[in-house]
């Protein structure tokens, strides 16, 4: 037994470090094909105005003077023993811009991951109680709008109507952090939380449909009906708690997605957050900023994988 468990955990160990290394690799390489480096991004027009010999300074200083493999080493190195660079432009250390962005992120995906699985929850419930009834097709109609509408058109449709309509736009005002107003951080999180979340509770509401109607048909439920057991519970112990594992799984797959795709929605309510940082790591080639951040986002998405596993264990006895 403890044989095979060592055996797993290797091969999780393995698998993790091969898909970090591939990221790693693959943000790499694309940076160094998008045209233009930090200098012509600080200099602009001016670049051509430059002497060979200011070049080859502003080379050497931002980095890029060196062979490609040995940049990538030099930035692993560097980004393994927790030095994750600069950023040139600001000579902020790309730890202490993470340290300020990524708990932004984290609170925009935590509450819209509560809003969308909340309600991608009771949707699915509600369209699996009349499977092909009329539930079902108002059901699948805010599925399909969930996932039809984008969201930055959802995202520019609340911004217009709040800020001209009702005068209301809390994203107006500069960021506020928890500790410093939470009323006004929670009013700011609000928008973007609620444009993600019904982004997120389209593929939770169709996985909870689908896992609901088939463990409603399991002879277990049958015969807890049969024994006279309330039909409401039934639905939301007997059925839900063993539909959970799918929902589960969704979930986590939408909260990775959350931590680094929400980057047209932190623009839109200019919440600083990691997305915004990565995109504007992009546009002034701070290729330090963008390599360790998309990293950091990628080990978060595999802890909460791994989070995601312990769930499965705790909700599901028999995976144990």
């Amino acid at each position: 037994m403890l044989r095979v468990i060592s055996s797993r955990f290797r091969s999780k160990v393995v698998s993790v470090c091969t898909t970090l290394f591939g990221i790693s690799v693959f943000v790499f390489v694309v940076l160094r094909v998008i045209p233009g480096d930090a200098i012509t991004s600080s200099f602009g027009q001016d670049t051509s105005n430059l002497t060979p010999a200011t070049i080859k300074a502003l080379k050497s200083y931002y980095g890029i003077d060196k062979p490609l493999l040995l940049q990538y080493l030099n930035w692993l190195k560097g980004f393994v023993t927790g030095n994750l660079g600069f950023a040139f432009h600001t000579g902020t250390p790309v730890t202490t811009l993470t340290a300020n962005s990524f708990p932004v992120t984290l609170e925009l995906a935590l509450f819209a991951s509560i809003i969308g699985v909340t309600l991608g929850t009771l949707m699915g419930i509600y369209s699996a109680t009349q499977p092909g009834g009329r539930r079902d097709f108002f059901g699948q109609i805010f599925g399909l709008f969930a996932l039809a509408v984008p969201s930055f058109v959802l995202s520019t449709l609340i911004v217009a109507v709040s800020a001209n309509k009702f005068h209301y736009f809390p994203n107006g005002y500069e960021y506020s952090k928890p500790w410093q107003n939470l009323s006004l951080n929670l009013q700011q999180m609000m928008y973007p939380s609620i444009v993600l979340g019904i982004a997120v509770a389209a593929p939770v509401m169709r996985t909870a449909r689908s896992s609901f109607i088939e463990t409603q048909e399991k002879d277990f439920v049958r015969t807890a009906i049969g024994k006279g057991v309330n039909e409401r519970r039934v639905r939301f112990v007997h059925v839900l708690r063993n539909s959970m594992n799918p929902i589960v799984t969704m979930t986590g797959i939408q909260f990775g997605y959350l931590l680094g795709g929400a980057v047209i929605v932190e623009q839109i309510f200019s919440l600083p957050g990691m997305g915004r940082q990565i995109l504007d790591g992009i546009m002034k080639r701070e290729y330090a900023t963008v390599q360790s951040s998309v990293m950091i986002v990628a080990i978060s998405f595999v802890v909460i994988n791994l989070v995601t596993d312990l769930i499965y264990r705790k909700i599901d006895p028999r995976i144990r």
